[in-house]
């Protein structure tokens, strides 16, 4: 991994599904080395805005721009270094744990020896050791989210792209889900994950506030809610509906 953690700007960036206009003029700034959250409700557009930071969809208009120490990097230099996990589920359910890890492995063509210390390493902090050999059809929600979570953190991607990580799972494992991102955070990982809870806005250093594929407001969680005058992001989004 680099040094320094890629850094991604939207410049105007728009999108349109359908009659549906997905994101309006967008424009945002991805500082590298941090987790950012994209905060809104249902249709908001937060989907759109991953699968376009991926490669998956391209703007109708506007550009998005990668770097790292201030050089611009292009996309295709980038891509095998960013890892997105999609809010549909995306696992094997006749695969174990430790098969899905193999899948990935031969994928990411990691060696042997490294993928042992790694996926080791990975069960652990996701406290799957014990769950190895059970199949993904049959883990929790929030076990099932913690698997595809450290299958494409097995090759330490440097832009990790979580849509809705969170969503229908238990409290016990939306923390500790909280607890490997921030782990794989800490200016080593550019982390970008979407969520409709407006409590978890809060546990993200920079905060992009999404409704109707327009921009809201963004910044630093605490800063903002004070630049806003508000006590929550949930008054924020009631406001602006309003």
């Amino acid at each position: 991994m680099q040094t320094a953690a890629a850094g991604i700007k939207l410049e105007s960036v728009t999108k349109t599904l359908g009659k549906t206009r997905a994101l309006d003029a967008v424009s945002l700034d991805f500082k590298g080395g941090l987790l950012h959250g994209i905060i809104g409700p249902n249709g908001a557009g937060k989907t759109t805005l991953l699968r376009i930071l991926a490669g998956l969809l391209h703007p109708d208009s506007g550009a998005v721009r990668f770097s790292r120490g201030g050089a611009q990097i292009p996309f295709g230099d980038i891509r095998p270094e960013i890892a997105y996990f999609p809010q549909e589920p995306s696992l094997y359910p006749d695969l174990s744990c430790a098969e899905h890890l193999e899948f990935f492995r031969d994928l990411y063509q990691l060696p042997r020896a490294e993928f042992a210390q790694k996926s080791e390493a990975l069960l652990h902090l996701a406290r799957l050791e014990k769950f190895r050999n059970r199949r993904a059809g049959q883990l929790s929600g929030g076990m099932y989210k913690k698997l595809g979570l450290i299958c494409v953190l097995l090759h330490a991607p440097e832009i990790l792209l979580l849509d809705e990580p969170t969503i229908g799972v238990d409290p016990v494992s939306r923390r500790e889900l909280w607890d490997l991102m921030h782990d794989f955070s800490a200016g080593r990982m550019t982390i970008i994950m979407s969520t409709s809870y407006m409590d978890e806005a809060e546990r993200c250093a920079r905060v992009q506030l999404l409704e109707n594929g327009k921009l809201l407001a963004g910044g630093e969680p605490g800063a903002l809610l004070e630049k806003l005058g508000a006590a929550s992001f949930e008054k924020v989004f009631l406001r602006e509906g309003k």
